[in-house]
């Protein structure tokens, strides 16, 4: 799987953690930054051009990153056909995939400093698949809500 993440200097050694766990596990990984946790930068530079990758399809999922995930995950769901969710436990990684078809994983450095936890939180998420049946008519309201707004016809 091609993976896109991203992140701010909050979340940079949890990202380092997770791309290493990503590669390990096989999968392809496009990392948009920051190179860095010694100098501040803004999670948005960093966030939108993972979420915006896996609406283009240039990769299958995204990651982002910051020190809480809730910023970050502002940012992702500001793009079309994203659909960001702040994991904080085994359940929410499932459901997120489950019910959601989440196609962005949002997690929290500074919220989340057991690095196994949020590593296993990722590969939760990234084994679960969506489960369909009634969620799809729920993400079709979404995406056609979207589009209506994106379209500006309220």
């Amino acid at each position: 799987m091609r993976v896109a993440i991203g992140t701010d200097h909050a979340g940079f050694a949890l990202k380092e953690r997770l791309k290493a766990e990503l590669l390990r596990l096989g999968h392809e990984v496009r990392d948009f930054g920051t190179d860095s946790a010694e100098a501040a930068v803004d999670y948005p530079d960093f966030c939108f051009p993972a979420a915006e990758a896996v609406a283009r399809g240039e990769a299958e999922r995204g990651i982002v990153l910051g020190g809480s995930g809730i910023g970050e995950s502002i940012v992702a769901n500001k793009v079309a056909g994203i659909r960001a969710a702040v994991v904080t436990s085994d359940e929410t990684a499932r459901l997120a995939r489950l019910h959601n078809d989440s196609n962005v994983l949002a997690l929290g450095g500074r919220t989340n400093p057991d690095h196994d936890a949020a590593s296993r939180w990722m590969r939760i998420w990234l084994e679960t698949p969506f489960e369909g049946g009634r969620h799809v008519v729920r993400l079709r309201k979404i995406r056609d809500y979207e589009q209506s707004h994106l379209l500006g016809s309220r």
